[in-house]
């Protein structure tokens, strides 16, 4: 399982980041939805899986998605809470 990175926290240093995957359907992405980086296959981001993860723990950030790929994922999270 990979960890898309989302935000950076200012006051702490931590990052919050969902889960993604390519076993599950709710939102898509794929490399046409990559700011920067590549993804191997389609795969979908958990929003139903968020963590927050101190950055020491972080060894490898593979890509951003682009902001309106980001507010997608925000508006479903929304619609958990």
């Amino acid at each position: 399982m990979f960890y898309q990175m989302m935000t950076i926290i200012k006051k702490t240093d931590d990052v919050i980041v969902a889960a993604i995957t390519s076993n599950i359907t709710p939102v898509l992405i794929s490399n046409k939805d990559m700011q920067e980086g590549n993804l191997d296959v389609d795969s979908c981001v958990r929003v139903d899986k968020i963590y927050t993860l101190s950055q020491n723990i972080v060894i490898n950030k593979f890509g951003t998605v682009k902001p309106e790929v980001l507010n997608k994922i925000k508006e479903k999270l929304n619609k958990l809470i």
